[in-house]
């Protein structure tokens, strides 16, 4: 089962690689077809993900969020799922030619970080967990989207800066649908990352005695709390709009990727049974 599970990640890993090979080639030479491929090779990977995710499920005999791996394995399927909404809802496939590199990127790096199933962790056994990780794949999911929507507004901008307009911009959404979506995208997670943060809280009380004891993880988690704290600031009371609005939300996921990734791996404390 375990070798099995492993198989549809990789699977996974080639299936958003190829589309993002045809959703960019769909961008370059707008040809139709790379972008029917594209959805098409999106939607075999997301199964395998599912795959995946359940085939882990049924080997641990609980739901799998105890390590960076399983929360991985989730973590892109949460991403994949947005993606496929929003693509859906908007009738635009143009955002997996930014979104499709960050999801085959994160399972690459998570795939490296496999390790077979093990039993729970005394402090890891608690309703808190899969609440916790909840909250964190639907916020962290909403985010990386609206990163890849900011990352399409910047490159729009450019070329309509430039003067490099051509017919590639009639794939991609206008800058105001852009800014929009980036904010809902946003607007959306800010409140799971609230609980986030605040279900942690709780749970450090129940196993370490403790609401707060500044570990690395819990102090990056709030570091990245504040900077989308200070969008939605930026947004209300400064009227951030455009370029400035995008680059908070591309400096806010780069922290959400350190906070997850970067401080298991470079600040040990208390959350390192994460890896």
């Amino acid at each position: 089962m375990g070798a099995l599970e492993k198989e549809f990640f990789n699977s996974a890993f080639v299936s958003y690689f190829l589309a993002s090979c045809f959703n960019i080639g769909h961008l370059i030479w707008l040809k139709e077809k790379f972008g029917r491929w594209a959805i098409a090779l999106t939607v075999i990977g997301f199964v395998v993900n599912t795959l995946a995710l359940t085939s882990r499920t049924l080997q641990a005999g609980r739901i799998p969020f105890a390590n960076m791996y399983e929360f991985g394995m989730a973590f892109v399927w949460g991403l994949i799922f947005f993606y496929l909404y929003i693509a859906y809802r908007y009738k635009n496939y143009s955002l997996g030619a930014f979104v499709l590199p960050v999801a085959f990127v994160l399972t690459g790096i998570f795939s490296s970080f496999y390790q077979e199933v093990r039993p729970l962790m005394p402090a890891l056994k608690s309703n808190w967990l899969l609440i916790h990780v909840i909250t964190a794949v639907i916020a962290y999911g909403a985010l990386a989207i609206s990163f890849a929507l900011a990352i399409m507004y910047l490159w729009r901008q450019r070329m309509e800066e430039t003067g490099e307009q051509g017919a590639v911009t009639s794939l991609l959404p206008s800058l105001a649908i852009l800014d929009t979506l980036v904010n809902r995208c946003i607007h959306f997670a800010v409140p799971f990352l609230t609980l986030l943060i605040v279900t942690g809280a709780v749970w450090a009380e129940y196993a370490w005695g403790s609401y707060w004891r500044w570990d690395p993880k819990e102090t990056w988690s709030l570091i990245t709390w504040l900077i989308y704290a200070m969008y939605l600031h930026g947004r209300v009371a400064l009227g951030w709009r455009g370029k400035k609005a995008m680059n908070w939300a591309v400096i806010g996921f780069i922290t959400v990727l350190f906070t997850f990734i970067g401080v298991n791996v470079l600040l040990p404390g208390l959350h390192s049974y994460a890896l």
